[in-house]
């Protein structure tokens, strides 16, 4: 007589289900956070930073661009590029930068602002811009960029940075106008010059 106990049609369904059922759910979560743009570590502890590929958007961004003219750049293609400022952006950028100003890295301090709490770096804010440019054919090349700035922004909001060209300056250069928005406020505008040369083979 076998010492095993007899299999259980029932539970084994049950555990299945459930199974499903709690890897569903968690993947629904993953979803649903980076739609929302909230920054999270990956089961095997790698952040954002570390999944960064050449030429590749990560599943927390949305970009969206105009297919006025398919095949080359005219006035009125636009190219936009949202995600989320992360503590984990400030931090970084703050590193990178050197400009640990304690408005962006220091909550008592900041409190005592204008600001009331901590803001992100305004370049940092800024970057979003060239994130977009990125995002259009050929390989874009800075040639100037004009920022004002009108808003703050908090960790954890949702921005989109926005790009129009209003110009074909000749030779490969465009002259955009350049925002970002937090919902439909603006907190940077400005207008851009770059230059657009072909990708290598």
């Amino acid at each position: 007589m076998s010492s095993e106990s007899p299999r259980n049609p029932l539970l084994d369904t049950w555990t299945e289900t459930s199974s499903h059922m709690f890897n569903s759910v968690v993947a629904a979560n993953r979803a649903a956070f980076a739609a929302f743009g909230v920054q999270q570590e990956d089961e095997d502890g790698v952040t954002p930073a570390d999944r960064i590929e050449p030429d590749e958007d990560l599943p927390e961004w949305h970009v969206s661009i105009s297919e006025d003219h398919p095949g080359r750049l005219g006035v009125g293609d636009h190219v936009d590029f949202t995600k989320t400022i992360s503590e984990n952006d400030v931090q970084q950028f703050a590193a990178a930068s050197g400009d640990t100003n304690p408005l962006h890295l220091d909550d008592e301090f900041a409190e005592q602002t204008r600001f009331r709490g901590r803001i992100a770096h305004g370049t940092l804010v800024g970057s979003l811009i060239s994130a977009a440019l990125a995002r259009l054919p050929g390989l874009t090349i800075y040639l100037s960029q004009d920022l004002e700035f009108h808003n703050p922004v908090r960790i954890g909001d949702r921005l989109t940075a926005e790009c129009e060209i209003v110009e074909d300056l000749g030779d490969e250069q465009y002259r955009l106008t350049t925002r970002v928005l937090a919902d439909d406020d603006v907190v940077i505008d400005g207008e851009a010059v770059v230059l657009i040369d072909e990708l290598p083979e």
